[in-house]
């Protein structure tokens, strides 16, 4: 199937508190991660970098004008595919190796999914459709020929570290099960969580390569009690206590 060329690639969103979502409306919903700009007195922070199809950095020049630091909630390819593009880059040791040597599966084809991950997603109540991307960021993209960069971390951070851009401070939460080295960034002054993809408002997948049923157990058992006001995840729309904690028990009910 041909695909058209897009307008622009990104979209973007303030969504209030210093806070912009960043997307790919061109990117199947399987594969199209959030993106969020915090806005500091000092500096700002992106969290998780898209596929990385198109340049990050150039289609949000606007926002990224002043000194920035790049989160990596873990390293699954539809989150961390611009990271290349940032001097600074944060994520947790079990993600490190993935990113500094990106080997694992990274495709925009459904079609070239495994069998046995492509019955688990579906299990989980997605759809696969052959191409993950409906247009091209530019004339002349090759689809086949897309490859995510190596972006070695420039720091580790492990549970209870601090990031901090100036007026804003966030604590790192160590929430494994989606993958190994899943943090979110916890900001207990305003009830603000960035989660990645240990929780968000779907279907959470489990089945993947490094997935943790036990850990994932775990991490939620820990976020139901956490009193967050907002939950700007790593897919889908953001969401309040209530929502995070019937996401959290209906997952430890369905797995134990």
């Amino acid at each position: 199937m041909a695909l058209a060329i897009a307008e622009r690639w990104f979209e973007t969103r303030a969504v209030g508190d210093g806070v912009t979502l960043i997307w790919e409306p061109h990117v199947d919903p399987l594969i199209r991660c959030n993106i969020w700009h915090v806005r500091g007195r000092e500096r700002d922070l992106i969290i998780d970098s898209g596929l990385g199809m198109a340049s990050l950095r150039d289609a949000a020049r606007r926002l990224f004008e002043r000194p920035l630091a790049a989160f990596a909630t873990h390293s699954h390819y539809d989150h961390v595919g611009g990271l290349h593009e940032f001097d600074h880059r944060i994520a947790h040791p079990l993600e490190a190796e993935a990113l500094a040597d990106p080997s694992g599966f990274a495709s925009l084809r459904g079609d070239a999914l495994d069998d046995t991950l492509v019955a688990s997603i579906r299990a989980a109540g997605y759809a696969v459709p052959d191409s993950l991307i409906d247009a091209l960021p530019h004339d002349g993209y090759d689809v086949d020929a897309y490859r995510v960069r190596p972006a070695p971390a420039t720091r580790l951070v492990e549970e209870g570290d601090i990031v901090e851009v100036g007026s804003r401070r966030f604590e790192v939460l160590h929430l494994p099960g989606h993958s190994p080295g899943s943090i979110g960034l916890w900001e207990k002054e305003n009830g603000v969580l960035f989660s990645g993809d240990a929780v968000y408002d779907g279907p959470l997948l489990d089945g993947l390569a490094g997935s943790d049923i036990p850990a994932y157990i775990k991490s939620m058992e820990r976020l139901l009690d956490l009193p967050v006001t907002v939950v700007h995840a790593g897919h889908e729309a953001s969401f309040g206590r209530e929502t995070l904690r019937k996401l959290a028990r209906d997952y430890i009910d369905a797995r134990r």
